[in-house]
């Protein structure tokens, strides 16, 4: 069954790359930005549009394991929040989730990968890929030391049926006020879930404003931790460092998450599935909110000159 169906004809410009004064790329998507009391400040493209968040919504995935008796240190928390880019003391994070639950990286079940971070996976050379380096590692983690504090079985934690997944579909759906549409998997092998724009937007300017001190509790965590969230040189932990009180997590396939302290909220889904416009992207919702911060354009070069940037569309 095919459940996406959006065309140029729903989608707005969301970025464009300008060279020497003319626009000669696009990217396309949608976008929603919500006010400090949750009403619509800024629409683009179809906020009925059905989409899969990735991992742009693992803080709410960590806020289940953390209801169902996750106990866990803020660093360790931040982690299981995380697409980390594979450094030494990620992994070694990691590893701690795993032995405070009397288990070792042989219990995890996400894809073997090479470290995310470009840096990272310079550093590692031609060593064959582990579980442990995969950027979602901490997660998985998480979800092991989840279901070892229930008595649940490990063998199976990925299944769609698994009591861990139920709550973490039923965490996204409370938060979000609807259903999900569909249940398939993420790249690194949990199950992701379709759900719509709006449904995403509301899902996280509910966990910006949650009193529920478990969602306090999670989100504390990825402010305490941003080098956690992601590593160090990468665009959520460094925007997380520059903006007190301003969460970011980003999705694969063009994805973004966003929200500040105060409720204000943007997400949005660039439609070719690129990351090099997000920076902008936000920077330029947020400022339509009253939110006002800095993020590097990206250059457009020419004959070896700068000619022009990756800007957010007028």
């Amino acid at each position: 069954m095919l459940f996406r169906s959006a065309t140029k004809m729903h989608e707005s410009v969301l970025a464009e790359l300008v060279r020497d004064g003319v626009v000669e790329s696009q990217h396309f998507g949608h976008l929603i930005a919500l006010d400090s009391t949750g009403a619509p400040a800024l629409i683009k493209g179809n906020p009925n549009e059905l989409i899969y968040p990735r991992s742009a919504i693992k803080s709410i995935q960590a806020s289940a394991m953390v209801r169902k008796g996750l106990n866990q240190e803020v660093r360790s928390l931040a982690l299981i929040c995380a697409s980390h880019s594979g450094s030494g003391a990620h992994q070694e994070v990691a590893l701690e989730i795993l032995r405070s639950a009397g288990l070792d990286e042989s219990a995890l079940q996400c894809v073997v990968d090479r470290p995310l971070g470009a840096q990272e996976r310079k550093e590692w050379g031609d060593k064959a890929p582990t579980r442990l380096a995969m950027n979602c590692s901490g997660k998985h983690a998480g979800m092991l030391a989840t279901c070892v504090a229930n008595n649940w079985p490990i063998e199976n934690y990925l299944e769609t049926n698994h009591p861990l997944q139920i709550a973490i579909r039923e965490e996204l759906e409370t938060l979000a006020g609807e259903k999900v549409s569909h249940i398939t998997f993420d790249g690194c092998g949990a199950p992701l879930f379709l759900i719509s724009m709006h449904g995403l937007a509301k899902a996280f300017y509910n966990l910006a404003t949650s009193t529920d001190p478990v969602h306090q509790q999670v989100i504390a965590a990825c402010l305490a931790h941003p080098e956690m969230v992601a590593g160090i040189g990468r665009g959520d932990t460094e925007l997380m460092k520059e903006v007190p009180g301003l969460f970011l997590k980003i999705g694969a396939e063009g994805v973004q998450a966003a929200f500040y302290k105060d409720g204000r909220t943007v997400v949005f889904k660039v439609s070719d599935g690129s990351e090099r416009a997000h920076g902008v992207i936000l920077q330029d919702a947020f400022a339509k909110m009253g939110l006002n911060f800095d993020v590097k354009h990206p250059e457009v070069f020419g004959a070896g000159k700068v000619i022009g940037e990756i800007r957010a569309a007028k």
